[in-house]
């Protein structure tokens, strides 16, 4: 088994409950780890025997354009996308932080983290 960590995509996008929020903006940090097996491409040199990295950035990018009332949301569809587009991944966590909340005081940012592992995934032992 092994990791692949994207950390600190930076994305600025419109998620919000308040329309100000919606309308003005936002900076989110988005931290993407996953979990899947590397032996094959450490020995292959091969690309299409991991997880692409490309593939995972992207799908951050694109459903993080998909304006949510909440970021639990956004973190969950993401997760999907991750398990429905790389079939080499078997646990997938994520952390979505908006950055300068408005929330009414001096906050550096607001973090919401996920896991999800591969439904009918079958344990070997």
């Amino acid at each position: 088994m092994g990791i692949i960590k994207l950390e600190n995509i930076r994305v600025f996008t419109n998620h919000g409950c308040m329309a100000e929020e919606t309308k003005i903006g936002s900076d989110y940090r988005v931290d993407l780890e996953v979990e899947a097996n590397l032996k094959t491409s450490a020995i292959s040199d091969n690309l299409m025997d991991t997880v692409d990295y490309v593939l995972l950035n992207r799908i951050v990018k694109e459903e993080m354009a998909i304006a949510s009332k909440l970021l639990e949301t956004v973190a969950q569809r993401i997760l999907n996308r991750v398990f429905k587009e790389s079939a080499l991944v078997t646990t997938a966590r994520i952390a979505i932080s908006k950055v300068n909340p408005p929330i009414g005081g001096d906050v550096e940012m607001v973090t919401i983290k996920m896991m999800d592992k591969r439904k009918n995934q079958i344990e070997v032992v």
